[in-house]
């Protein structure tokens, strides 16, 4: 049996990737951080292991506000790619509209649904977790303690 293999790239083209296997987790998330940073109400995020991301075409560019969380992007059309976070090893999460086939990322679990913006609704029975969905290391601490400039 074939490895899944899922493409994905940027709207101008320029930045593209493969992700080698099955993703570890799928979210919603409400987060107002991740909701700034993408310029929607929400996203939800594909989790990955780093070794099965593979980037191709135009490297992606980065930006961190938080001390450890790395954002990345296109710098020519803008389009959100992914981020990485020190307090979730060696995890790569992609946004999925960076996905070619966005419809294959069922989410599990709604992530920071205290955060939810009060016009968004859901049928869906999905647990409903006030801050995060996957366990942190608490050595590396929460990213809201962890912000460069003051709010």
């Amino acid at each position: 049996m074939r490895d899944r293999i899922e493409k994905g790239s940027c709207f101008c083209g320029k930045v593209m990737a493969e992700a080698h296997g099955e993703p570890f987790w799928v979210n919603y998330d409400h987060d107002d951080d991740c909701r700034k940073a993408l310029g929607s109400p929400l996203t939800i995020w594909i989790g990955y292991k780093q070794e099965q991301i593979r980037f191709g075409g135009q490297a992606p560019k980065t930006f961190s506000k938080t001390s450890g969380v790395v954002r990345s992007f296109c710098e020519e059309c803008g389009s959100s790619i992914g981020y990485v976070d020190e307090g979730l090893a060696n995890e790569y999460w992609l946004t999925i509209g960076f996905m070619d086939h966005p419809e294959r990322f069922k989410p599990a679990v709604h992530a920071f649904w205290s955060m939810k913006l009060p016009w968004v609704e859901f049928a869906d029975d999905l647990p409903r977790l006030r801050r995060y969905s996957r366990p942190r290391d608490p050595a590396i601490g929460d990213p809201s303690s962890r912000m460069k400039d003051d709010r």
